[in-house]
């Protein structure tokens, strides 16, 4: 099966086709781990994205339920220099190019993938058309310049859930054999109630603010604040997600009705929903931070963390009132601002991703520091 990937600027590349026989369109964005493919298709956050993998094979180890970070890929497309037909691996049940046509993704492999990072990388992110149907590149390439752009564009209520649910120590999503399980609690340990708010959250945030002894009420992501109040949570956190955050007012007028009223965490989407909340602005990144090696320096202790992250947007320190937001953290590859906390509220955030599905667990401890503010708080 043949494929091409054309972009927006009518820079083409061909290839051969895995997945499904289809056609798809988004902003293309590169991501360099090295492992963890499964869930970074199935990563909210890539609602609207055509992704390509830097790592060089992709697919070797299959796929398994217990991976999925959402209930389905949300990524559009799938590029990468060589994609395996089989797979090796004990935990794999089904084989990754199975795993992606089920779900109606089109794979372009065999490209080089070096050649569109530098690409991206020297032009900036841009739209573009993944198919293994047609190999018209004119056509292609005035569909990839007729697509809607990312800026602009609200993601986060597409993906979030329809419906309230509750997430415990005891869900069945919960019980994955090889993923981080709740420990065993102290008996005089007081179980915490949070509310999340849905953005597209990602299963593994659920599974660590368990591991911290919180039971999670999860709510769509235009709930208002009032209904959360009055669910009396010990805390509230917001989410990563995918899109634009200067659309989502809702969500920023949220933050500003529950300051002070009780704790929050942000991550990723949320960071960038707090920094608007908070007064400040966010910009577009030229290519987005997508990876799992991201260094970042806590300025509270002086100590760097090497992060996952997920993320096209940043939030603005040159737009934050000092006197009431400080900077926590900063992106040292390019001194972004990577987490910041109210100095009256009990509010932080951080740009990337500390529950790390895929990635390095450097930063687990902020999901202790919730639970500990939220502790605190009941005072």
């Amino acid at each position: 099966m043949q494929a091409i990937l054309a972009l927006e600027d009518g820079r083409i590349f061909r290839g051969r086709g895995f997945g499904a026989p289809a056609e798809r369109s988004g902003e293309v964005v590169f991501n360099t781990a090295l492992t963890g493919y499964q869930e970074i298709f199935t990563d909210p956050s890539y609602a609207g994205q055509i992704v390509v993998l830097t790592n060089p094979q992709i697919g070797n180890y299959g796929t398994t339920p217990s991976d999925d970070e959402g209930k389905q890929p949300y990524i559009e497309g799938l590029v990468t220099r060589e994609f395996s037909p089989i797979s090796s691996n004990w935990r794999s049940t089904q084989v990754t190019d199975e795993y992606l046509e089920k779900y109606n993704v089109p794979v372009v492999a065999d490209v080089d993938t070096r050649a569109i990072v530098r690409h991206l990388r020297n032009n900036g992110v841009m739209r573009g058309v993944i198919s293994t149907a047609s190999q018209d590149a004119e056509a292609l390439v005035a569909k990839a310049r007729s697509i809607r752009k990312m800026d602009g564009t609200d993601l986060a209520s597409v993906v979030s859930t329809k419906e309230q649910y509750e997430f415990s120590a005891a869900d069945p999503r919960n019980e994955t054999g090889d993923k981080l399980l709740p420990p065993a609690l102290a008996g005089n340990e007081r179980q915490m109630h949070v509310v999340a708010y849905d953005f597209g959250i990602k299963q593994n945030i659920l599974r660590m603010l368990t591991r911290e002894n919180c039971r999670v009420t999860v709510v769509p992501a235009q709930t208002p604040a009032a209904d959360v109040l009055a669910m009396n949570p010990d805390g509230v956190f917001f989410s990563n997600g995918p899109g634009d955050p200067e659309p989502l007012e809702y969500a920023q007028q949220n933050v500003r009705d529950l300051a002070g009223k009780t704790p929050m965490f942000g991550i990723c989407l949320g960071h960038q929903i707090f920094g608007l909340a908070l007064g400040g602005k966010t910009y577009k990144l030229k290519f987005g931070h997508h990876g799992a090696n991201h260094p970042i320096k806590n300025l509270d202790t002086g100590k760097v963390e090497i992060t996952s992250q997920n993320h096209n947007y940043a939030v603005d320190p040159d737009t934050l009132d000092a006197n009431s937001v400080a900077v926590t953290h900063v992106n040292l590859n390019d001194q972004t601002v990577a987490g910041l906390k109210h100095k009256e509220h009990p509010l932080f955030s951080v740009q990337y991703h500390p529950e790390a599905s895929p990635g390095p667990h450097d930063s687990h401890y902020l999901f202790k520091d919730f639970r500990k503010m939220m502790e605190e708080w009941k005072k």
